[in-house]
């Protein structure tokens, strides 16, 4: 029996060559196999990594405290919080004032205490940068400012009542109760509060009363009056602080410029000296017109005062008497002060506004140049009605 193309050797030579494919096929197998383990490990220690890494800082993030300044704070800013506000608004509305470093940490903190929920709205006096717990505590605590009035400087005492009754709605007749109580006037006031409510503005907080808000006005005078050292300031004139405070009203219902100030003051105490009687001022006149309008009863609403008012008869009309008035006639702010303590030095005798829209003032020696000035004002105020 014959085989065609086959021959004996060619059996055994072939079994032997597939078992070393066969062998060559494992070990690819194996090697493959080995190194998709390896890969598989990797990538699941990777992920692994990845889980703990990542939800260590997502976790960290969603669980760290909240960012908090670690107080106790410095300088001062004040805010205000609107009726209604929810804690979250509160917080946003510190956070922008730089009170607290973050909306959470305060809203953490207030719900923490007790109190937390009955921060009031109203304007808050605060430190920047506090511990939002101290935030906290200090709107539990503190009192709140419902609103503000402002006194402008040379404001009558007439004028101050009315303003505050408007703006606080105190009732002016418990307003100038409390003014005629003269509660913490000076001695040198003489139970006068004309001249001693000082200009400036006030806090109305909860607890205020028609009586406190007087008596921080009069507080607030002499604040003024110990920077300015007023007594020491007044004696070395040889005048009273009275006096002094009667000077300083004056210059502040003249001018509106602080930069004429001195100047006015200088003209008070030289024409009180007799130094301008060459320059026709009798000794001792004022001729102030502000004075008039006080004699007058009204608040000045022209700069100009009429033949017949300059025949008034009352001790503040210094056309008719030599010297001071009896006392201020306005509440003086403390430039006006600084002003009456300090004049210039010089024989100027006359002034004269002569622009009433920027305050600008001319200031004379002479009654020619006085005349120049006041006829610069009489132009101005034939196209203005300022006059």
């Amino acid at each position: 029996m014959s085989h065609i193309g086959l021959t004996m050797d060619d059996g055994p030579r072939t079994t032997r060559s597939h078992r070393r494919r066969n062998r060559r096929r494992r070990r690819r197998r194996r090697l493959g196999s080995g190194l998709a383990v390896v890969l598989s490990v990797a990538v699941v220690a990777a992920l692994v990594a990845g889980i703990f890494f990542g939800g260590r800082a997502l976790f960290g993030g969603l669980f760290a405290p909240a960012a908090d300044y670690p107080g106790p704070g410095s300088g001062e800013v004040t805010v205000t919080i609107e009726s209604g506000s929810s804690l979250s608004e509160i917080g946003s509305t510190l956070v922008e004032a730089d009170v607290v470093a973050s909306q959470d940490a305060f809203v953490a903190a207030a719900e923490e205490h007790p109190d937390g929920s009955s921060i009031q709205a109203g304007e808050y006096t605060l430190l920047r940068q506090m511990k939002a717990s101290d935030a906290v505590l200090a709107m539990i605590e503190g009192i709140t400012v419902v609103s503000r009035v402002t006194i402008p400087e040379g404001y009558r005492e007439n004028q101050i009542v009315a303003r505050l009754a408007e703006e606080t709605g105190f009732p002016a007749e418990e307003l100038q109760t409390a003014i005629d109580g003269g509660a913490g006037l000076p001695a040198y006031a003489e139970g006068d509060a004309e001249g001693f409510l000082f200009p400036a503005t006030y806090d109305i907080k909860p607890d205020t009363t028609a009586a406190t808000l007087i008596e921080a006005m009069v507080s607030r005078f002499g604040q003024a009056a110990e920077t300015v050292d007023l007594e020491a300031g007044a004696a070395a004139l040889g005048l009273s602080p009275r006096q002094v405070v009667t000077v300083a009203s004056i210059v502040q219902r003249e001018v509106l410029r602080e930069e004429d100030m001195a100047n006015v003051a200088q003209v008070v105490y030289n024409r009180l000296s007799g130094a301008c009687q060459e320059n026709g001022i009798p000794t001792g006149r004022l001729q102030m017109d502000s004075t008039v309008h006080y004699a007058a009863g009204d608040n000045g609403e022209s700069v100009f005062t009429t033949d017949e008012q300059r025949q008034i008869d009352s001790p503040y009309n210094t056309y008719l008497n030599s010297g001071l008035p009896p006392g201020p006639i306005a509440a003086p702010g403390e430039a006006a002060l600084v002003a009456a303590l300090n004049p210039s030095v010089g024989d100027f005798c006359y002034f004269s506004a002569v622009n009433l829209d920027t305050g600008e003032t001319k200031f004379g020696v002479t009654t020619a140049e006085h005349t120049a000035n006041v006829a610069e004002l009489q132009l101005f105020c034939r196209d203005s009605d300022l006059c």
